[in-house]
């Protein structure tokens, strides 16, 4: 590791390790309101995810945004950052006080039905909006939650996040690991929420429309609920209002075992993907589009 990525990791870690305490001594309010300037801070400092939110938003909306419209949507997406990750150290000590309260749900009985199935639910989201708090959410109203991720570069900053994911009773699998752990969670009638808007080589998948451009999305999910019967159900958590949060869940994505595997899996991921895209133009200014969504092409698959 070069000598000036160790530095950057240094102060990113001393960084998160300061802001955690200090966001955890001072009231909610001042908090998103510190979070969210330095979530401006960082946009106007970090030249290069501007170039790659004004490429992406110009090919996915085909040039309809004005500059103003995408300079709005991308450094509303670093604020609204900035105030979910001053919640998100905050879960362990205020979390029941602070946050709990400040939370509204839409559509809560497609996931209370899909779990009481038995059979596990998938929690088909992305990054959009606060999906940290979205596991807590639910685990806090009763449902065994696991999430399936990858681990960030920084251990240090790794092991903070899986600690305070344990702390709120949340279960992690990797997922670069044998997926035995996420079939028996599922099995055992557990939860997974699965992050489906990353083109990953470390995840099989393949190629499907997303906001009408072929990209690659996992297709794990899709096979694991052929073979257990596990519902999918498209979820996400966002921010409105005063620093308030809503839950929106969708109806479970059929399944309907056809038989033919390569069919269903392509029929089932493709759902998943346009039930993502429909949250995602609905509340574009809470979604990740520095992160390049088509990296890989079907040219390039092999």
């Amino acid at each position: 590791m070069k000598l000036t990525q160790k530095i950057r990791r240094f102060l990113v870690y001393s960084i998160t390790r300061f802001s955690s305490v200090l966001f955890n001594l001072i009231p909610r309010k001042l908090a998103n309101f510190l979070g969210g300037w330095v979530g401006l801070a960082a946009w106007k400092l970090i030249t290069k995810d501007q170039r790659l939110i004004f490429r992406h938003l110009s090919l996915c909306y085909n040039g309809s945004l004005t500059v103003r419209e995408k300079v709005n949507i991308g450094q509303r997406f670093f604020i609204n950052s900035g105030r979910n990750i001053s919640d998100l150290i905050r879960f362990e000590n205020h979390y029941d006080r602070d946050i709990h309260g400040l939370i509204d749900v839409e559509g809560m009985a497609h996931f209370d039905n899909a779990y009481k199935k038995g059979k596990g639910v998938f929690g088909i989201t992305g990054h959009l909006g606060n999906f940290e708090l979205l596991a807590v959410f639910l685990a806090k109203c009763g449902y065994r939650i696991g999430v399936v991720s990858r681990p960030l570069a920084d251990n240090k900053l790794n092991e903070m996040l899986i600690t305070n994911r344990k702390k709120m009773g949340i279960a992690n699998f990797y997922a670069s690991e044998n997926p035995i752990g996420v079939v028996k969670w599922l099995k055992s009638g557990g939860a997974i929420g699965v992050l489906i808007d990353t083109d990953s080589s470390r995840v099989k998948g393949d190629f499907f429309p997303f906001y009408n451009r072929l990209s690659k999305l996992p297709v794990g999910q899709s096979v694991m609920a052929l073979r257990l019967g596990s519902p999918l159900v498209p979820i996400a958590c966002v921010r409105y209002g005063n620093n308030r949060y809503k839950v929106i869940i969708r109806p479970e994505i059929p399944i309907n075992n056809t038989g033919d595997l390569k069919n269903d899996i392509n029929r089932i991921t493709r759902s998943c993907s346009l039930e993502l895209e429909t949250m995602i133009r609905t509340y574009p200014d809470q979604w990740i589009w520095m992160h390049n969504r088509w990296k890989s092409s079907p040219e390039n698959r092999a």
